[in-house]
């Protein structure tokens, strides 16, 4: 059975959890994947409490071995600011941990040549820690937007999301996507698990697996859970 901790945000856990089945579309009940989401949304703010880095692991810790007390035989985490705590949660928990932001290296070393551009909007937490750089740099040209596309563009998107106004959220993005696309990056990682939701919502399912420009970190890692499950 898959773990999946979710709740950072809610929204995010579904989208995840949606791309799960729509992955297994056409299937009878009896083959589509079993999962257990934990939508723990009580998990603090992962941006506010950066300089708290103990009560958030603790947070995690406890999602995780409530998964791992379930018979879950790994944790997929729909969340890509949570894992700058990957490596201390990995540690403490007895279970395999998907890392996301090392899913998503891998497929686009798989789709992508060497040393070309690839864009990335996440939250400001994100890039500061570096989680994405630490698999891309030295491989790809990790780019992201500059400092005020960042706060009046994706932070604005991200938490248009979280309101429910996801068309809001798509036009608040386009500018910080253009920019990328002018610093001609073949790839944009949408890294956070809300900005696939502003991109996507209104498209199918086919055109988001399709995309070449886009890069969905929940769907690689569904397909990635996938795979480890099978």
């Amino acid at each position: 059975m898959i773990g999946i901790l979710g709740g950072m945000g809610t929204q995010a856990g579904l989208d995840f959890c949606t791309k799960l089945a729509k992955l297994n579309r056409g299937k009878s009940d009896q083959k589509y994947p079993l999962f257990l989401l934990y939508n723990k949304a009580n998990i603090p703010d992962r941006k506010q409490n950066l300089k708290k880095y103990k009560k958030v692991l603790k947070s995690l810790v406890e999602g995780c071995k409530f998964l791992q007390r379930n018979k879950c035989k790994f944790i997929s985490i729909p969340c890509n600011t949570a894992h700058y705590w990957y490596k201390d949660l990995k540690s403490l928990i007895k279970i395999p941990i998907l890392n996301m932001p090392e899913v998503v290296f891998l497929n686009a070393k798989k789709n992508c040549r060497a040393k070309s551009k690839i864009g990335l909007l996440a939250t400001d937490v994100t890039i500061k820690t570096g989680i994405y750089n630490y698999f891309f740099n030295g491989r790809f040209n990790l780019i992201s937007p500059p400092k005020k596309l960042q706060i009046l563009n994706v932070n604005k998107s991200i938490k248009l999301v979280k309101m429910g106004k996801t068309k809001d959220a798509e036009k608040a993005l386009k500018p910080a996507v253009n920019y990328l696309l002018k610093m001609n990056c073949k790839k944009i990682i949408l890294g956070c698990t809300e900005l696939p939701i502003a991109i996507f919502a209104y498209k199918s399912f086919k055109k988001a697996k399709l995309s070449r420009i886009f890069m969905d970190p929940n769907l690689i890692l569904a397909e990635a859970s996938m795979k480890k499950y099978k």
